[in-house]
């Protein structure tokens, strides 16, 4: 299978466009032709585990390119690391709604799902071509987290991560600064979550930065992180079907960065018979707003309970934008050049009602979000984090419009021991991990660094010249 550039300058094997993460032109990597999943399919599907479903769809674009009993042991090695043996369990909680936990790997969050993969993917590439590899990553404060534990102490790989300074949950860095081997530097970048992002794409897209650098990628611009996060959509549809549901399936994701979401759609597109796709967002609600009335646009930035969230441009949207104009690479690469000089995309009345039909969406408020973690403890006797608690509340008003109902199934993104302020709020005391407490009494390694990308990438060349290939 080819992965081509959204914006049509690249076209690479499934291999070489892990390793490349963002295209040389500035466009993301998607598949050249969608795999289809048709309903028999679908049907042999339902009794696998979530291991071996993962080996199916991951085998549908990685080709042939990682022979089949290699495949099988990253994905095993991958998971074992989870504390549910059903790796992603599905919990009713009231009527036509079940919540589908995603937050039962190391560092609790869903990214956990995809990135211990991927850092078991980059250790396989690293030995066979006998490379060392070097990892930039930006982070709201899960994604950092979950990257570091997918490679920390891993031979012939060091990783880099970019976060904005007060702006994470307390063990959100935490989790990321304790991790003291030498192959992991953790960087406070005074800025929002935006700024780091947007300085990780700077140095991808900078060739004359990228190359010296050797950087890859583990944010969601990589689409193995789309990849793997399919898997537990189409899983979560089988277990249903397989527990005797034959009723319609819909989703209600939290979202900031687009990526999760955009998992649920490529799914759907591929043959995942999903009903509605409701994207929900907190007070940073740049995609509920493109949804409403076809203008994407950021406004001012909101710290908000829900910090994975703070977000105002979400990268994979170009993703989404190349299947709404039809895969004209022309078409994408002009509307991205405009927003790049302009801020501000507009979409007319005619691709507005596609994008309707494709999403559902409602932006949540930090009371809203609160109200909603207090009434499912109280009234339900389930502790909700402040992010899927925005998927929760976004779920409330959907369902007030629904023609047919449908079971509806709320991604839990993260451990509600992660958000202490938040939970505070609420006045629930969630478990927590014993790796979660034991992290307070940690040393910790970080160090601040200005909002620059000359000085990140001026930092980095030091760090990555420094032999951590042992």
């Amino acid at each position: 299978m080819r992965f081509v550039s959204t914006r049509g300058g690249s076209s690479l094997g499934f291999i070489d466009s892990f390793l490349e993460g963002l295209a040389p032109d500035g466009g993301l990597y998607v598949p050249q032709q969608i795999p289809v999943i048709d309903k028999e399919k679908l049907d042999g599907w339902r009794t696998l585990s979530f291991q071996e479903l993962a080996f199916e769809v991951l085998r549908l674009f990685v080709d042939g390119e990682i022979v089949d009993h290699d495949l099988e042991e990253l994905i095993h090695t991958s998971f074992s690391t989870f504390t549910d043996d059903e790796v992603v369990p599905i919990k009713m909680v009231r009527e036509n709604l079940a919540i589908l936990e995603l937050f039962h790997g190391p560092t609790y969050a869903f990214k956990d799902i995809a990135l211990q993969f991927i850092g078991n993917l980059y250790a396989y590439i690293a030995k066979r071509k006998q490379e060392v590899i070097h990892i930039l990553a930006a982070t709201s404060g899960d994604t950092g987290a979950a990257a570091i534990y997918g490679v920390k102490g891993k031979p012939a790989i060091s990783i880099a991560v970019l976060y904005p300074s007060g702006m994470v949950s307390r063990v959100q860095e935490l989790q990321m600064t304790t991790v003291l081997d030498d192959n992991v530097l953790t960087l406070a970048v005074d800025g929002n979550f935006d700024d780091c992002q947007r300085i990780v794409k700077q140095l991808f897209s900078d060739e004359a930065l990228k190359k010296p650098l050797s950087l890859r990628a583990v944010n969601s611009i990589n689409f193995v992180r789309i990849i793997v996060q399919m898997v537990y959509y189409i899983y979560a549809y089988g277990k249903m079907r397989a527990d005797g549901y034959n009723g319609p399936i819909s989703f209600s994701v939290p979202t900031g960065n687009f990526g999760n979401i955009f998992s649920a759609y490529l799914a759907k597109r591929m043959g995942l018979p999903i009903a509605s796709l409701l994207l929900a967002t907190n007070s940073n609600d740049i995609l509920t707003r493109f949804i409403d009335t076809g203008i994407y646009e950021p406004k001012d930035f909101a710290m908000t309970y829900s910090p994975a969230m703070d977000i105002q441009v979400a990268s994979n949207f170009e993703r989404y934008l190349y299947y709404l104009f039809d895969e004209n690479v022309n078409q994408v690469k002009t509307i991205m050049e405009q927003f790049a000089a302009t801020g501000r995309i507009t979409v007319g009345d005619v691709l507005l009602s596609e994008v309707q039909k494709d999403f559902l969406s409602y932006s949540i408020d930090d009371e809203n979000c609160v109200r909603t973690m207090k009434t499912y403890n109280e009234e339900y006797g389930y502790v909700l984090d402040p992010h899927t608690a925005c998927g929760i509340a976004a779920f409330e008003k959907a369902r007030t419009k629904e023609t047919k109902p449908a079971l509806w199934l709320c991604l839990s993104t993260a451990h509600p021991a992660k958000f202490s302020q938040a939970m505070a709020a609420a006045g629930t005391v969630p478990p927590m991990p014993e790796s979660i407490s034991s992290l307070m009494n940690e040393k910790q390694k970080v160090e601040t660094i200005p909002c620059d990308a000359q000085a990140v990438a001026l930092r980095l060349t030091r760090f990555f010249e420094v032999d951590h290939s042992q």
